[in-house]
């Protein structure tokens, strides 16, 4: 008996020493003048080994924070092992959108998401530095933010996914702070046209970037994500397009987020 609990013991410490470990960083962006917080999720073999690791930035839906992903989906620590991936959750601000802001100077998310965290993690974790071993994703305004930072920098990201996005912000003109963010869309429209994933996509060349965009048929966004699929048919652009039973919220993304990791590890390991 003594044996087995001495076993138990053992076995349960190992998976201990093993898990993932979680850091929360606040980040300087030289760009807004602030500290930004993120959290960074990595393998439970981390700190006793020099491998180097691919890593995957996950950005938080509007009215989320840094700490949005971890808290919906906690199985994210036990994929970070599984998978042997850094995961990184930055704050994305209060309607940010991931962009760099042409009416408000203080919201500069572009630069900081592709320029400045990148440089950051890059520089303080020991990461594979090339964008064939970067990925970026996320949920609803995140997911705006995956699309529409990757297909901007493609010398930065070799894959990008959408959960849930708003690919297409045009149709919600009063909506998330987006009037704030790009101005009103009499006086800027342009502003509207250029930085919504659906137009942005006229950059994109085939063989870009691997691309998982998924969206639940119960979506507000449902018909704006079917819309960009037959784009990105048309324009003969390879994706994984998913739909299936869903509403927006977080129990749909929990389980998005597996079908996605899987997809960006498949694309590390070049499978």
């Amino acid at each position: 008996m003594k044996k087995i609990f001495l076993f138990l013991f053992l076995a349960v410490a190992a998976k201990q020493i093993r898990a993932a470990e979680t850091d929360t960083i606040n980040v300087f962006s030289a760009s807004m003048h602030k500290e930004v917080r993120c959290v960074v999720i990595k393998p439970g073999n981390y700190a006793s080994s020099t491998k180097k690791y691919p890593v995957v930035y996950l950005l938080h839906g509007y009215g989320g924070n840094y700490s949005q992903w971890p808290k919906l989906a906690p199985q994210l620590k036990d994929e970070a092992d599984g998978l042997q991936l850094i995961l990184v959750c930055p704050d994305g601000g209060v309607g940010s959108w991931y962009l760099d802001s042409p009416v408000d100077t203080s919201f500069k998310y572009e630069t900081f998401v592709s320029r400045e965290l990148i440089s950051y993690i890059d520089g303080h974790f020991r990461t594979q530095t090339d964008r064939h071993n970067r990925a970026i994703t996320g949920l609803s305004m995140g997911g705006h933010g995956g699309l529409y930072l990757a297909i901007r920098h493609p010398d930065l990201y070799g894959a990008a996914g959408s959960t849930s996005g708003g690919v297409d912000i045009r149709p919600f003109p009063k909506n998330w702070d987006l009037a704030k963010r790009l101005g009103d869309t009499v006086c800027c429209k342009q502003n509207w046209e250029a930085n919504t994933v659906i137009n942005v996509v006229d950059n994109l060349h085939k063989g870009d970037l691997k691309l998982i965009i998924d969206c639940g048929t119960g979506d507000f966004f449902l018909q704006v994500n079917r819309n960009l699929h037959q784009k990105l048919l048309q324009m003969n652009i390879e994706h994984d397009y998913i739909e299936r039973p869903g509403a927006h919220n977080s129990d749909y993304w929990k389980n998005s987020i597996d079908y996605q990791l899987l997809f960006f590890k498949k694309y590390f390991d070049g499978v």
